[in-house]
């Protein structure tokens, strides 16, 4: 399953708390195609759904459905505030590259 840092859990709080979401809210992160490598990642704030993978870490909890789970395997959800670009970030041993904004991917061949 997927690993939460310390600074992603700080920013999915924020972010929980700003949109005034339920407490069984989390960040649902879903695989689907597209993007400019082939896999692209789709992150939400929701309740968990029937079948979900969940992983709680530093008091929050990511959902990842059946589809995806083979696709984020290992991976490690993290939080970036650079100067030109901040947001969640995804390491993902599974991919064979990543595409430069960090949101779609190319899977290891099978």
């Amino acid at each position: 399953m997927i690993s939460i840092t310390e600074a992603a859990a700080s920013h999915l709080k924020d972010l929980i708390a700003a949109k005034n979401a339920p407490a069984d809210h989390g960040l649902r992160i879903r695989v689907e195609k597209g993007g400019c490598a082939g896999m692209q990642y789709v992150m939400q704030i929701e309740a968990p759904a029937e079948g979900d993978a969940i992983r709680t870490d530093h008091g929050v909890s990511v959902f990842v459905d059946a589809t995806s789970l083979d696709y984020l395997r290992e991976c490690q959800l993290d939080y970036e505030d650079a100067l030109n670009d901040a947001g969640f970030r995804i390491r993902n041993p599974n991919a064979a590259r990543s595409c430069g904004c960090g949101t779609s991917f190319e899977p290891l061949a099978a």
